[in-house]
């Protein structure tokens, strides 16, 4: 980076409309600033197109965002960004339960059910990592290997050790803090004396008291018997720098964005609410990345800008230009039409995104794949009251989680699970404090003193569980877009069918017993229920539960060995577009248990060097930017 004190210029309408560049990529989301960055490296002329304001990489801009977070009524994973009519995104108070046949167009997405899914995604600067709780973990090597190992779901193209270069790359840049030790479980290999650019982060002391009493629990799953360890969880936030990362020559973790930004985005203070931002910047997303590539001068951003139609060449199959609208004001009509041409074309919104852009341009695949394969993490919440005070409300929302049943030989008959532990309290579950408080005054008629002392009590024993279920791709679960559905602009709101199988749903109420166990053997009181009323419900084998979203769409856009059955290669390009990519979590052909953050830009790095390749570039983006351990 340059230490000039100013922040990069954004590019206007006038400026590329007509323009032709050697790559045009669209999102600013983690992928596409990932692919960004490695190609303004190496000299390529490169645009990037954001729907949202391109005016959130200062300070200033930021704090404007904490504020509105302090300001909103509901603390949802959007409440800390700005509306946009013209750039909407989804919120997840839009959902409710569905009727059989009633689809729920209230929000920006279209429900069509039959579970309707609250995962939400962010169309700002920076995408869904201003909003993500800043995860990152590795997948296994068997979840690259599902149909060969357990007869279920698909296999990558690709193997768990093709990407151990491009996950180096990823760790460095997402400035994972965490202990390699700590993940020597499910086959998991970082290769001898790689660590993490960070030391991890340390444990809660509600993770300690859980842990105390936990390890060594040994749980039972189709003949196989896994001991249980509670386990601190790698995570991309500014920790406490590890000196023997890159054989020793350490790591310098990166401030808030840019350089002269320094007086913020320094170590985590500990704060709870990561999820929808966090505070001081502690936490990894996007724009900085995005602004590196920026300073390079070989990349360009247009913000206020949706792309609208992907133009090909019937001869060739090659894209021969991309229309897009620029609005001016977020929420008033209006917009110009304007044309951009490049050499290669990359997808880079989101999963949902990539496929509605791909399909609002008539491109379905010749598979017939685009949209279809939607996958995401189904969480179970588990919650109880800890016999005495734990500490809850202080540190990152997780620090550690039991990783030990990740995978297994039980995958052949259902989903495998993670769990992590929360050092928010009940938040998630059930909307507390303030549910604590409406249950305080109106069921123990608490107030003054005794309601102070109440909430201190309740609040600071909470301890919530999250259970992270595998899904895995189904065609019926999909991507879709109908004339009838909108937005202000004109473009296709994205129409999401989604469901449950029965190996998910086996899991989760493997993981509601287990926690029952759980909750017993700490001497917690089990506070868990489900309403029968609420989004998400399902009923499996006489008992019910809520399956909540989480926001790591995936697999619209798969990835294959052919276009007969898949939609990109290995490398993320379109098998029917020689000059089209499509980046991101969509093209993973199974999500495993672990958040997609981490793998889907250890991808975009692959993919980076392919483009490179494509275009003469000699030079690996991965191999020259941090992939050294």
């Amino acid at each position: 980076m340059t230490t000039s004190g100013k922040d990069p210029v954004l590019t206007s309408f006038e400026a590329v409309a007509g323009q032709e560049f050697d790559v045009v990529i669209v999102g600013s989301g983690v992928s596409g600033a990932v692919i960004a960055k490695q190609l303004g490296a190496r000299g390529c002329r490169v645009l990037v197109l954001e729907a949202g304001s391109g005016n959130d990489i200062t300070v200033a801009d930021y704090e404007e965002s904490v504020q509105r977070f302090y300001g909103a009524q509901g603390k949802d994973n959007n409440s800390a960004y700005a509306k946009s009519r013209n750039a909407p995104m989804p919120r997840d108070y839009e959902t409710r339960k569905l009727q059989p046949g009633q689809p729920n167009a209230d929000g920006y997405l279209v429900q069509m059910g039959p579970l309707e899914i609250d995962s939400t995604y962010t169309r700002v600067l920076g995408g869904t990592t201003r909003h993500w709780e800043g995860k990152a973990l590795r997948m296994l090597p068997d979840d690259f290997r599902m149909r060969s190992l357990f007869g279920q779901g698909r296999d990558w193209p690709l193997a768990y050790g093709d990407l151990d270069a491009h996950y180096r790359a990823a760790e460095r840049e997402l400035g994972v803090a965490g202990d390699v030790e700590d993940q020597q479980y499910g086959g998991l290999d970082f290769g001898p004396g790689y660590v993490l650019p960070m030391r991890k982060m340390p444990l809660s002391y509600l993770d300690r008291m859980i842990a105390r009493d936990l390890d060594g629990m040994e749980v039972t799953l189709s003949g196989e018997t896994f001991p249980l360890k509670v386990r601190s969880t790698p995570q991309a936030r500014n920790g406490v720098p590890n000196p023997a990362y890159d054989e020793g020559r350490g790591y310098k973790p990166v401030g808030a964005v840019s350089t002269h930004q320094e007086d913020k985005g320094e170590r985590c203070q500990g704060n709870t609410n990561c999820v929808p931002i966090c505070p001081v910047q502690a936490k990894y997303d996007a724009r900085r990345t995005l602004y590196a590539a920026l300073e390079t001068g070989n990349v360009q951003l247009l913000a206020w800008s949706v792309a609208s139609r992907l133009e090909v060449d019937g001869v060739t199959g090659q894209v021969s230009q991309l229309e897009f609208k620029t609005y001016d004001d977020p929420d008033a009509p209006g917009h110009r039409v304007g044309h951009v041409r490049a050499k290669v074309f990359v997808l880079a919104a989101n999963a949902v995104e990539n496929a509605r852009l791909m399909l609002a341009s008539d491109l379905p695949g010749s598979s017939n794949l685009v949209g279809r394969n939607l996958m995401d993490h189904m969480y179970l919440l588990t919650w109880a009251l800890m016999p005495r005070p734990a500490g809850a409300l202080r540190g990152p929302i997780c620090t550690a989680g039991i990783e030990d049943i990740r995978t297994g030989a039980y995958r052949r008959h259902h989903a495998a699970v993670r769990y992590s532990i929360h050092n928010d309290g009940w938040g998630w579950a059930t909307g507390s404090p303030y549910s604590d408080l409406e249950h305080l005054v109106e069921h123990e008629n608490r107030f003054g003193a005794p309601l102070r002392q109440g909430l201190i009590d309740r609040v600071s024993r909470q301890f919530l569980m999250d259970c992270m279920i595998e899904v895995l791709p189904d065609e019926s679960n999909r991507v879709s877009v109908d004339p009838r559905w909108v937005d202000q602009m004109g473009n296709p709101r994205p129409v999401i069918s989604f469901g449950a199988t029965p190996y998910t749903l086996e899991t989760a109420a493997f993981s509601r017993r287990l926690s029952r166990r759980i909750f017993q053997r700490l001497g917690a009181e089990d506070h868990t229920h489900y309403d029968p009323l609420a989004p998400g419900y399902v009923s499996h084998d006489g008992e019910g539960y809520v399956l909540r979203g989480g926001n790591h769409w995936a697999g619209t856009h798969i990835m294959g060995t052919s276009a007969r059955d898949s939609v990109v290669d290995s490398t993320q390009r379109s098998w029917d577009h020689p000059n089209l990519y499509l980046a991101g979590a969509g093209s993973m052909a199974s999500i495993g248990t672990a958040n997609t953050t981490l793998t889907l830009a250890a991808l975009c790095f692959r993919t980076a060097d392919a483009i490179l390749a494509g275009l003469g570039t000699h030079a690996p983006a991965s191999t020259t930017t941090g992939a050294r351990a």
